[in-house]
């Protein structure tokens, strides 16, 4: 692996890091609207693109290449309703995905074999985590003021969890 293609991938795993600290405001706006299930989507979300970061953290240092940490921007905390929050948050996974997208070209301009396999996984995992986030806000459009869909929309996420894909070490 180059040093361009190593340093991109080390652009990306900061991105995820950030990108849980993204989905860590979304969900302390949502404990702070009293929507705790809303809140555990969120929080179950950052642990997700914790993994993210890590498993692209252990790709480097198994290819021989240090990973390198930096700081990041202040997310976003406030929002005018939870369907902005949703929205905002879908367009964050576009931007992942975009950036996912431009790993693979590099990959693939350099013939890099290996991180060309790796990063599938992670097209694999936008195309989910997109889908994820529109199906979500269609579902809050439908329901928009009706309170009793709203109850049952958070119960569900104060139910979801996350458990690594047990194919991963």
């Amino acid at each position: 692996m180059n040093e361009m293609l190593s340093r991109a991938l080390n652009d990306q795993m900061n991105f995820e890091f950030y990108s849980a600290h993204v989905y860590l405001a979304m969900a302390a706006y949502c404990s702070g609207e009293s929507l705790d299930g809303f809140a555990n989507f969120f929080i179950v979300q950052a642990e997700e693109e914790r993994f993210h970061a890590m498993k692209i953290y252990k790709f480097l240092n198994d290819r021989g290449h240090r990973a390198t940490l930096a700081g990041m921007e202040t997310p976003q905390n406030e929002y005018d309703s939870i369907l902005q929050v949703f929205e905002h948050a879908y367009e964050h996974e576009k931007v992942v995905t975009s950036r996912i997208y431009h790993l693979s070209d590099l990959a693939l301009n350099d013939r890099e074999h290996a991180t060309m396999q790796f990063l599938k996984w992670f097209i694999d995992e936008q195309v989910e985590e997109e889908s994820m986030f529109d199906s979500i806000i269609n579902k809050l459009k439908r329901i928009e003021k009706d309170s009793n869909a709203f109850y049952m929309l958070d119960s569900e996420f104060a139910a979801r969890s996350f458990t690594p894909p047990s194919s991963e070490k």
